[in-house]
This record gives structure tokens, sequence and C-alpha cells, in this order.
């Protein structure tokens, strides 16, 4: 099954994290923090905090940031509560955006999502306004030369639901966002490292976008993306 390019967005977006490391690290300490408050302090037994503590070693997030924000989220030191807050909208032309947050004050939250949208050609809309317009799965992306044949063996062995070559050569195996961990790991052994691997929303369609309007929606996304407040931006744009 052919897919769209994803290995240029994927550049970029490091690209752009390499260049505020500080705000990647503000992000992971965020999701450390809740899912640890969700789910505990015991890497074994909580999924999602062991997810969040990859990404702070991906992101170089000294351990010791690591294992006292734990213990903040987890009563043992003083800490922030944060809450977790979904917005829907509508970008350029109409793309549907979904814009994660996390916070410990929602009405200066929402206040910034809504005009960030409005002022850059969006509209804020209602829970559940786009967000069937994507799929919560696992999502991993491996670099162009990756051998189709052997990932894609591999992959829906160790139980993927699809394997999809991008058309830039890069190769997505989606998972069913349960499975994620489990399969993310099978790969590994099987000698697949991937360049992205995490749980996300995957747009089932994208709206292509270009000239001035494509300029206009990257300029929504990185006014939103900056806030401090926002953990992740999915979209169906393709730019």
């Amino acid at each position: 099954m052919a897919g769209h390019s994803k290995w240029a967005n994927i550049q970029h977006r490091k690209g752009r994290q390499d260049e505020k490391r500080g705000k990647i690290w503000t992000r992971v300490i965020r999701e450390i923090m809740v899912a640890a408050r969700l789910g505990g302090g015991d890497l074994s037994i909580n999924p999602r905090l062991r997810l969040a503590v990859e990404k702070a070693k991906a992101a170089n997030l000294p351990i010791d940031t690591v294992k006292r924000n734990i213990e903040k989220a987890t009563g043992t030191l003083e800490g922030v509560s944060y809450e977790e807050i979904r917005y829907e909208g509508y970008g350029i032309g109409g793309a549907a955006i979904i814009v994660d947050t996390m916070t410990d004050n929602k009405v200066r939250t929402v206040a910034e999502v809504r005009h960030a949208f409005s002022k850059h050609g969006g509209n804020m809309g209602t829970a559940g306004s786009v967000a069937f317009q994507f799929k919560h799965c696992g999502q991993l992306v491996f670099a162009p030369g990756t051998p189709e044949d052997k990932l894609m063996e591999a992959a829906l062995e160790a139980g993927a639901d699809d394997v999809i070559a991008d058309d830039d050569g890069a190769i997505e195996v989606l998972t069913p966002y349960t499975e994620f961990e489990g399969i993310k790991n099978s790969l590994e052994k099987s000698g697949f490292k991937s360049a992205l691997a995490e749980i996300t929303m995957r747009a089932e369609n994208t709206i292509e976008l270009t000239g001035d309007d494509a300029i206009r929606m990257q300029k929504l996304l990185d006014i939103l993306e900056d806030l401090d407040d926002v953990q992740d931006i999915f979209h169906n744009a393709a730019l």
C-alpha cells in the first residue's frame, strides 16, 4: 500500500525540536508526570510511563530530572498537577487539526488556543468535530532503504495492522495502540530500528495544500506548536 511522503516531515520536525530543546524537555516532563500520576511510578507495569521515559532519553533529558518528576507525580515530592485537554478545529482549506495540551490552568490554555486559530485563519471546533477523521494507533516510521519485504514479514508476524510504503521510500508500520510497545520491541529484536515511534492520531485522509495556503497552514501549526501548554498537534494537511 502506498502512502504520502513522511520522511521530509519527520526531518523537519526533528530540526524544529533541536532548535527548541528546552520546550521539548518541558513537554516530556509533563508527559512523565501525567503518566506517573495515572499509572504509578513503576516502569515495569506502566507502559505509558515507559514510552515517556524513552522520549526523555531521546531528548537527552537528565536521568535525575526524570526521577525527580516521577517522584513529584506519585506524591513523594510536592509538584504541580497537570490536566490533559484536547482541542479540535479547522485550519486553512478546511484541514482538520487536533491539539493535545497539558495544563495547570485550562482557562489560559483554551484562550491561547482559540486566539491562535482565529488570528491565523483557522476556526476552533467542538469536541469530536474532527477526531473522527483520525485513527488512534501506534506508528513506526523506518528510513528509506529499509528492506520492505523483510520488514513487512516481521511486522505482520508481530501483529501490526498495516505496512505502508511512502512515496519517498520511508516505510510506516501501523499497530493497534494497545499493542504498540510489544510490536516495537519485536521489530527491534528482528533488527529493525525505527526513526520515529509513537502513539498518534493518524489522519485517515489528507487534504493537499500548496502555495500560499500551504504557507498559511504551516504558520498556524507553528503558532499552535509554540504555545507553552501544547504537547502534540495532529492534522490532515499534506503540505
